[in-house]
């Protein structure tokens, strides 16, 4: 599949969208978890803390909305990292229901733990509810130069989305120019699109046909393993 099934099927997908609306924002937790339940900072199988953290920060797709915690994306990517021997720990600090407007607002706070490369995956749920796309953008922005502030060594990754086109194909357009446009202008990495080959398959989604299933998660996994080995040693 190409990204321009998903917007194909974006009129059958607007019926299930509030299903991605239901899942609100909820407080962070007291300690930010990581992949195989280890908190943030405790010690890795082998006795030793990983030194480099991966942080991504996202909505219910990072969160792996419907899995059990070892089956979504950010979990695949720590069996990558494991088995390749690398001294890396990834974080999983996605909230569902989360807005680019209230990833702000939380933000800071993860900012301070330990980061290395972060990966930031918002604009979803904004698309869905049907937000100005300057308003994401400018959210976006925000929290990329925060990043950049508060871990100005960190490497940064933007995960790119899309939208059904059921607020119009001019919103769905200018939604989608939104990643492209801010990862040149702040000079950051970009995975084009996070839904690539998952999105509008609902063989690779779960019933809602929004979030992805164990399968769909696989594939989610290796469209960020793409950009993210480049960064990684």
């Amino acid at each position: 599949m190409n990204s321009g099934r998903w917007f194909l099927k974006g009129m059958a997908i607007l019926a299930l969208c509030t299903a991605i609306l239901a899942c609100q924002s909820t407080p962070p937790a007291e300690n930010t978890t990581v992949a195989g339940g280890k908190e943030l900072g405790e010690p890795s199988e082998n006795g030793k803390e990983q030194s480099q953290k991966i942080v991504f920060f996202g909505n219910s797709l990072t969160a792996g909305y419907g899995l059990e915690p070892e089956d979504n994306f950010v979990s695949i990517i720590q069996t990558y990292i494991d088995s390749l021997g690398l001294p890396y720990q990834t974080v999983n600090a996605g909230v569902s229901g989360e807005t680019t407007s209230s990833g702000n607002s939380r933000i800071d706070w993860i900012l301070e733990q330990p980061v290395d490369i972060f990966i930031l995956e918002l604009g979803g749920n904004d698309g869905l509810r049907g937000i100005d796309p300057d308003e994401t953008s400018a959210n976006l922005k925000e929290m990329i130069q925060k990043v950049k502030a508060a871990k100005p060594e960190a490497q940064i990754i933007l995960a790119g989305m899309q939208v059904p086109p059921n607020m119009g194909p001019g919103y769905a357009e200018k939604f989608s120019r939104i990643y492209p446009e801010l990862a040149k202008s702040e000079n950051v990495a970009l995975i084009p699109f996070l839904l690539e080959n998952v999105g509008g398959e609902p063989e690779l989604n779960l019933e809602d046909g929004i979030h992805p299933n164990e399968e769909g998660h696989q594939i989610v996994a290796n469209n960020v393993w793409l950009v993210l080995k480049n960064f990684i040693q």
